[in-house]
C-alpha cells in the first residue's frame, strides 16, 4: 500500500507557498514514521482555513497540524489579559508591543469546523474526539510553548491537554515524541471514525485542479507558440478561434514574454472576473520562460490588468491631467446613473432595472469617447508598450480606438475574439471596414482546434449552437483527435418544471459533491452557473441550509451594483469554496465539475450565453462532469438525447 500524499511528494519544492524549514521537518517525520494508512494533506483549502497539515486515517481519525517556526528568543512573547477576561497573544521588540496570530485559538477553530462542517456524519459526542488538533514549534522548547498555551485553555482542558489540545516542541520531533503528541496512535483507543466520514472530508482536502494547474507551464501547439512569440510588422494582430482553442493562452503567453523583456503591458477585458484568470495564465507563461532558461526580472510589475470601463474611469481621473477637467466631465456623464444609485426609497433590484434602462448610450458611447480624449492627454506622460484585449467580440470599434491612443506608436495591439460568444450583440459591429480603420491588415490569425472541452461536452455545445445560433456568428471547434484518450467525461441533462428548478439545481450540486467517485476531485472545483441573479441566489441559499455548504460557497449574485462589483473582484478559482456565478461572469473560465441551469432560451444573446456556459467544462485525465438543469420546455426535445447520457 502506498501512502496518499496531496500534493504529491514530487511537487513539494514547487508549491506556490513553499514549505518552511519547520514544515518540511514535520512532513519528513510524518512520512517516515506513520503507518501508510495515514494520508497526509499539505496546506489544504478549508473554506479560507489553511492548516499546514491534515493527517487522515479512515479507520482511526483526523489530526490537524499548525506549525510555527518561531524563535522564542528573537522577541519577547507573552500573553496579555484584557479587562473583559479575554487573553491575547502578543510580542514585544525594540520597545514596541503588538498582537500576533494565535495558533492555539486557530487549532480550536480547525477542530470545531472540521467536526461541524466537513465531517457532519461523525457521532455528536464521541465524534468530537476523532478530530485531534496540534500546534508544533520545531525550533522552541516544549515547556515554553506550554507556558504560552496555558491561558487559552479552560480548567478542564488543562487537566487533559495532551489528549485534547496537545503541543509539541523541538525535543518532540522523534518517533517517540510522535506517539505522545498524536494520541490517536494509541492502539487501545477505540475510534468512531469510518471510511464514509473520511469521504466527507477528503474532497475538501484534495488539492483543487486549479492549484495543480498553476504549477504547470502553458501548453501550446506550434501555431499557438508562433503567435505568442512573434509580432506582425505593424504590431497589430487579430486572432479568432472557437471556445477552448487557446486564445487566452496565446494572449497570456505573449504578455508574459513582453513583460519578461521589461515592457509595459496593459491587459484589458470586458468581464471583471476575467482578471484573475488571465493573471494566473500569465504567471504560468512566465514559468514556461523560466523553464526555457530565459532571464525574468520581476516581470509581473510590468503587467496591468483592467476591464474596459474601469480603464475609462481611471484614465479620466488621472491626476496628471486633472486640470483639463476630464474628471468633472466624467462625473457629469455618469450623473444620471449616480442619481439612481443614491435615490432613497428604491431597492437594489429597482435601481439595477432603472440603470440598465439608461446605461447603454452612457457606457457604450459617451464614456468611451471621453476616455479617448483623456487617453490622448495622458499619452504625453505615459504609454503602454503593448495593449492586449481578450474577449474582443464584446468590444465596440471605438472602444478599441480609445485604447490605441494609450499605446506607443511602435508598440503592439492584439485583439482575440470568438463571435460565437457574442453575449452583447456587439460582434456584428466588427465589419472589415471597421477592422481596416482599427489598424489591422491581412487576414485573421485563426485557431481551429478545441483543446479544452471534452468531446461529449463539445458535442452538446456544438449541437446547441448548430440548432439555435445564427450561422454568421457560429464558429465551432474541431475536436483535437490526439487528446481523445483523455476524455473520461460525463454529460447529463435534467429537464424539469420551473417550480422544481431550485430543488433540481441543489440536487445536481449534491451529485457533484457526493456521487462523483473519482477521489482526485475537489469540492472547490464545483461551479454552478445560471443567468438569473434571483435564481442563483435562491440556489445558494438553499444549499447553505445543508451542513457542509454553509459559508462554503463563493458567489456573485446581488442586485446592488456596488456589492456585486466587490463580489466579482473577490471571485477567483483559487478561492477555497464551491463557486456560483452567472454565464457572463464565467466567460473565459473553466472547471472540471460544472452544473448549468437554463431557465430561458429566448433571444439570440440569451442563447449565446447558454453556449458559453455549456463550453466551460475542462478536459481532465481523471474525468470531467457536467449536469444541465433546464426548465425551458422549448429545449426539452433537444435535451432528451442527453438526459441519461453517461460515458
Amino acid at each position: 500500500m502506498s501512502r496518499i500524499v496531496d500534493p504529491p511528494r514530487n511537487v513539494l519544492d514547487s508549491l506556490r507557498q513553499p514549505l518552511t524549514a519547520g514544515e518540511r521537518r514535520i512532513f519528513d517525520l510524518l512520512d517516515r514514521e506513520l503507518d501508510e494508512a495515514w494520508e497526509i494533506y499539505l496546506q489544504p483549502h478549508l473554506n479560507g482555513l489553511r492548516p499546514d497539515f491534515v493527517i487522515l486515517n479512515p479507520n482511526v481519525g483526523i489530526v490537524v497540524v499548525e506549525v510555527k517556526d518561531w524563535n522564542l528568543d528573537a522577541m519577547d512573547y507573552f500573553v496579555k489579559s484584557r479587562d473583559n477576561g479575554h487573553h491575547e497573544l502578543c510580542a514585544r521588540k525594540d520597545g514596541q508591543e503588538f498582537p500576533i496570530p494565535n495558533p492555539f485559538t486557530t487549532i480550536r477553530r480547525y477542530k470545531r469546523e472540521i467536526f461541524n462542517i466537513y465531517c457532519p456524519r461523525l457521532p455528536e459526542r464521541a465524534g468530537f474526539g476523532a478530530v485531534s488538533p496540534i500546534v508544533i514549534f520545531p525550533f522552541a522548547p516544549r515547556d515554553r510553548v506550554l507556558e504560552l498555551q496555558t491561558s487559552f485553555l479552560k480548567e478542564k482542558e488543562l487537566q487533559s491537554r495532551d489528549h485534547w489540545f496537545p503541543v509539541a516542541g523541538m525535543e518532540d520531533l522523534t518517533a517517540e515524541g510522535l506517539q505522545r503528541w498524536m494520541p490517536l496512535l494509541n492502539p487501545d483507543k477505540r475510534s468512531v471514525m469510518r471510511p464514509d466520514h473520511a469521504d466527507d472530508l477528503r474532497k475538501w482536502l484534495v488539492e483543487p485542479d486549479f492549484g495543480k494547474t498553476q504549477r504547470e507551464p502553458l501548453v501550446m501547439d506550434s501555431h499557438q507558440r508562433t503567435l505568442a512569440e512573434t509580432r506582425t510588422r505593424s504590431g497589430y494582430r487579430r486572432i479568432k478561434g472557437p471556445t477552448g482553442s487557446g486564445k487566452s493562452v496565446v494572449l497570456a503567453a505573449r504578455a508574459a514574454r513582453l513583460a519578461s523583456e521589461g515592457k509595459a503591458v496593459l491587459v484589458v477585458s470586458f468581464n471583471v472576473t476575467l482578471w484573475h484568470y488571465l493573471r494566473d495564465l500569465i504567471v504560468r507563461g512566465l514559468q514556461d520562460l523560466v523553464t526555457s532558461g530565459r532571464s525574468v526580472p520581476d516581470p509581473m510589475t510590468y503587467v496591468t490588468f483592467t476591464h474596459f470601463h474601469e480603464w475609462c474611469k481611471d484614465v479620466c481621473q488621472d491626476q496628471r491631467i486633472e486640470h483639463q477637467g476630464f474628471l468633472d466631465r466624467y462625473a457629469a456623464i455618469m450623473e444620471p446613473i449616480a442619481a439612481i444609485q443614491s435615490a432613497p426609497g428604491l431597492d437594489a433590484r429597482e435601481k439595477k432595472r432603472r440603470i440598465s434602462a439608461i446605461s447603454g448610450p452612457i457606457l457604450n458611447d459617451q464614456v468611451p469617447r471621453l476616455a479617448r480624449e483623456a487617453a490622448k492627454a495622458v499619452s504625453r506622460f505615459e504609454q503602454a508598450d503593448a495593449v492586449l484585449v481578450d474577449e474582443g467580440q464584446d468590444f465596440l470599434p471605438h472602444w478599441w480606438a480609445a485604447l490605441r491612443d494609450i499605446c506607443r506608436p511602435d508598440g503592439e495591439m492584439v485583439l482575440v475574439a470568438d463571435v460565437t460568444q457574442d453575449l452583447y450583440g456587439t460582434a456584428r459591429n466588427w465589419t472589415e471596414e471597421a477592422m481596416s480603420g482599427a489598424g489591422f491588415k491581412g487576414d485573421w490569425a485563426e485557431l481551429k482546434l478545441g483543446y479544452r472541452v471534452p468531446s461529449d461536452a463539445l458535442r452538446l455545445a456544438s449541437d446547441f449552437a448548430t440548432r439555435y445560433l445564427p450561422p454568421e456568428t457560429r464558429n465551432l471547434a474541431e475536436p483535437d483527435q490526439s487528446s481523445l484518450e483523455l476524455d473520461r467525461s460525463s454529460v447529463r441533462w435534467i429537464q424539469c418544471s420551473e417550480q422544481e428548478a431550485i430543488a433540481k439545481c441543489t440536487y445536481a450540486v449534491h451529485q457533484m459533491k457526493f456521487n462523483v467517485k473519482d477521489n482526485g476531485t475537489s469540492n472547490t472545483d464545483i461551479v454552478f452557473l445560471c443567468d438569473s441573479i434571483d435564481h442563483g441566489r435562491m440556489v445558494v441559499d438553499e444549499l447553505e441550509t445543508y451542513t457542509g455548504y454553509r459559508h462554503n460557497i463563493a458567489h456573485t449574485y446581488d442586485h446592488d451594483k456596488a456589492i456585486e462589483g466587490r463580489l466579482k473582484m473577490a471571485f477567483w478559482m483559487g478561492q477555497p469554496r464551491i463557486k456560483a456565478t452567472t454565464f457572463h461572469s464565467f466567460k473565459g473560465w473553466e472547471t472540471r465539475l460544472l452544473v448549468v441551469y437554463i431557465g430561458s432560451a429566448h433571444g439570440s444573446e440569451t442563447r449565446a450565453g447558454i453556449y458559453v456556459a455549456l463550453t466551460r467544462l475542462k478536459r481532465h485525465p481523471a474525468g470531467s462532469h457536467i449536469i444541465v438543469v433546464c426548465s425551458d420546455p422549448d429545449l426539452a426535445e433537444f435535451g432528451e438525447r442527453y438526459s441519461e447520457m453517461a460515458n
